[in-house]
Parts: structure tokens; sequence; C-alpha cells
């Protein structure tokens, strides 16, 4: 019944559907939320503790570090922001002592910088965090504080909020925002309350609802975190694959690069399976202080540009092997594609083995291969070759294949598939 509602919600508003323009590739950014949590201690910790300070610090380095250039550019507060209490007229406001000059001030530092301001929000009595929430008679008034302050993005969480304010308040909030004449790309938590997965969740409805959402749970400092995302969405990714595409992606949350929890090799990993999910890439990392090796996974051009690649497909899990080896394709523009050999095994490096035969490639094609994290080229690869690579435990080889010859045949499945169409493999 819950599903009814909400088709019928939809049926009734055909003007709904969030053709807003955009998110048209995954949005790129730095969201607060896994590094600073709701540490709002400024007196013992005001390096740390949500404020403007931090957020001010951050858009200095988004600017001038080279992460605007490569795409980065939505700087985003999570929750703990406001005061505890709405002001007289009802509206949100930022805590006083932590964001003294407000908002409105912080977006347009960050509008001068070239940078673009996000913000959090929560469909419910109160935030994840404990502060004010939106309820349904608030999201009118706070969609229009928002645009008014000048942000470019919300978050709309769900704590304390029923499946029935959820079905009504997150069609609502996307209206509301359209009709602010703001644009502001509208990232929701809806699908991770519902468990993500249908008959609870309609991705085809989410898609005309929300530009990214949130379809599982929160990300921690831990490689056994990325592992149990991994699992969860590449089990179900025959629904969640297709739901995927310019304007409408899968949230599989941030990048926990550079923090505590992941290795080299493991941060590798994150950033090259997160780029063949098309997923949203939001580091949550203190930029302030990170390390160059941390810095030059996440500003890889290249695995950049494949994240970002205007056919907006999601990639798959196409091989499972015994040994632990995994095999990941996502299809590009061009007849190009991207392949992550991914490790799990945690004793050494092994040697794998395979062609693109076996992968499933056309026949007679031939490819130039250039190697994500080393930039080495493989010229000339035949799909009949066989060839071999080196994987690290917990780590990944990624590759972008260019075709140089292809079959008369074109071959992948460039197409989106619409949810609800018989599913076929990306490879055909």
């Amino acid at each position: 019944p819950a599903l009814a509602v909400v088709v019928a919600v939809a049926l009734a508003l055909p003007s709904m559907a969030l053709e807003n323009g955009l998110a048209r590739t995954p949005p790129m950014g730095w969201l607060a939320w896994e590094r600073f949590r709701c540490n709002v201690d400024c007196r013992e910790d005001p390096q740390n503790c949500i404020s403007e300070r931090l957020f001010f610090e951050t858009a200095d380095r988004l600017a001038e570090d080279g992460w605007r250039e490569l795409g980065y550019e939505y700087l985003n507060i999570d929750d703990c922001w406001s005061a505890k209490q709405r002001d007289v007229a009802g509206r949100l406001v930022p805590d006083p002592e932590r964001f003294p000059r407000g908002i409105k001030a912080l977006a347009d530092y960050v509008h001068a910088k070239g940078l673009k301001l996000g913000i959090y929000g929560d469909l419910g009595n109160f935030t994840c965090g404990g502060y004010p929430g939106t309820t349904l008679d608030y999201v009118k008034q706070d969609a229009q504080t928002f645009a008014e302050w000048g942000v470019d993005m919300l978050k709309l969480d769900g704590c304390y909020s029923s499946e029935k304010e959820q079905e009504k308040g997150y069609p609502a909030m996307a209206r509301a925002l359209n009709a602010t004449g703001r644009p502001i790309v509208y990232s929701c938590s809806w699908p991770a309350y519902q468990g993500g997965l249908p008959p609870k969740v309609n991705y085809t409805i989410l898609a005309e609802i929300c530009n990214l959402w949130r379809n599982y749970g929160d990300i921690q400092d831990s490689w056994d975190s990325v592992l149990s995302i991994l699992d969860w969405f590449f089990t179900n990714q025959d629904v969640l694959q297709p739901a995927a595409g310019p304007g409408h992606w899968n949230d599989p949350d941030m990048l926990i690069i550079g923090n505590f929890g992941l290795s080299y090799e493991q941060s590798r990993s994150q950033m090259a399976l997160w780029t063949v999910m098309a997923a949203p890439l939001f580091m949550s990392t203190d930029l302030r202080t990170i390390s160059p090796s941390a810095k030059e996974i996440l500003q890889n051009r290249l695995m950049i540009q494949i994240n970002q690649d205007p056919l907006g497909i999601q990639g798959r899990r196409i091989v499972k092997e015994k040994s632990h080896i995994e095999v990941f394709l996502r299809p590009l523009s061009q007849a190009a594609s991207a392949l992550v050999f991914f490790s799990r095994r945690t004793d050494m490096p092994f040697h794998y083995t395979t062609s693109l035969a076996k992968l499933h490639f056309p026949e007679d094609a031939v490819y130039e291969v250039q190697d994500v994290y080393s930039g080495k080229i493989i010229s000339d690869l035949k799909t009949g070759d066989n060839f071999s690579v080196v994987i690290n435990p917990s780590g990944v080889v990624m590759w972008y294949l260019r075709p140089v010859a292809l079959p008369v045949q074109p071959w992948h499945g460039v197409r989106q598939q619409a949810p609800g169409e018989s599913l076929r493999p990306v490879l055909l």
C-alpha cells in the first residue's frame, strides 16, 4: 500500500519530475560528515568543529590546491550546523556562535571561489544529530530559506520520520526546490530508510524525484565498511545498475581516502570501485593536512574522466573467481570501457591471467589500454590475447580501454535500460 500511495502521488503530479538539468554527471566535491561528524565543541577543538572556519578553510583548499579544476566543486555542510531552535518566524538559523556570519555569507565566499555550497536537512522532527528537522509543514519554507541563502545542493536525511511522512515529504521537497527557481541538486536518503530494494523502493519514481540518493547505510572509516557497501551494491546490481544515469545516481556514500582506516592499496581500490559504479565523488577528509599519496589518488585525472563519462552508465561486476579476484566493467562513451581487477586476497600479490574474449569483449576488436594508476600503455591488445595483471592484496589494477579497431557489429549495451525492461547484461 505504501508503494501505491507513491504511485498515486506520481500520477497525480506529472510536473513532479525532477528534470532540473542538474547532475548530468556524478556530482563531485567535499562533505563534512565522515571526517568531522557532529563535533560542535569549538572551544576545545576550534580547528575541527562544525563551524564557518572549517568551511572557509576547506573552500580555500578546494580552490587553491587543484581540486576545483578537476571537478570537485561542491562544498557540503552536513548535520549539526543549525541552532537548536528555529527563529520566531519559524525559519532555520545557523548556530550563531559557530556561524556568526550566517550561511549566506559563506555561500557568497564559496561562489566567489568558483565553488558551490551544499547544506543538510532532515525530513523529520529532528535531524539525526538532534537539531531541528524539516517536518511536512516546513518543507516549502526551508526550501525557500536555502534558496535565499544561495545554496546549490541539499542532502535531505530521514531520521525521526515515518514511512508515510517520507512518501509525502521527499517528493514535496523536490517540488519546493524547483519552485524556488534556484538550481539546487537534490540528494535524498529515502531509499536507505526503506531498505534500498524493491518492492519498497521504486527506482523509476525515485529517479523523477531526486538527483542522487543514498541506498544503504553510512560509510565508516574502515575497510570492512567499504567492503560491506561494495557487497550490497554488486549483489543487488541487477536492480540498482539500471536506475542510475545522467541526472539520477546511486550514492554509495563518501570517499574516506586520506583518513585513518584505509591502507594505500585499499584507498586506490575505493577510488577505482566508486568510479566504476558511476558514484558521486564526495571526499570527506581534512584537505588542510591531506597526505601527498591520498591527494594523488583523489586527483587522478584519467580516473575522474572515467567517473564523469557523459553516458553515465553504472558498471557491473562481471567475474567473481574462486581465487577471490573480481572483475568489474563500466561501458564508456565512444566504445571505450573501464575494467577493474580487484583482489580480496590478504596474502600476497596475485597474478591473474585472462583475455578480453573471456570477459565477453567483441571478437576481432583491438584496444589501446592505459593503466589508470601507473599510466603505462599497452598497444594493440587483441580480444583473443591472453594477458596477466598483478593485483596486490585488497588492491586493484584499473584499465581504460579505447578501441583502435572495432568489429562491424557494435557490442556493448551503451543504452541504459529503463527499469522494468528485461535485464540484459551490459556485455552482449
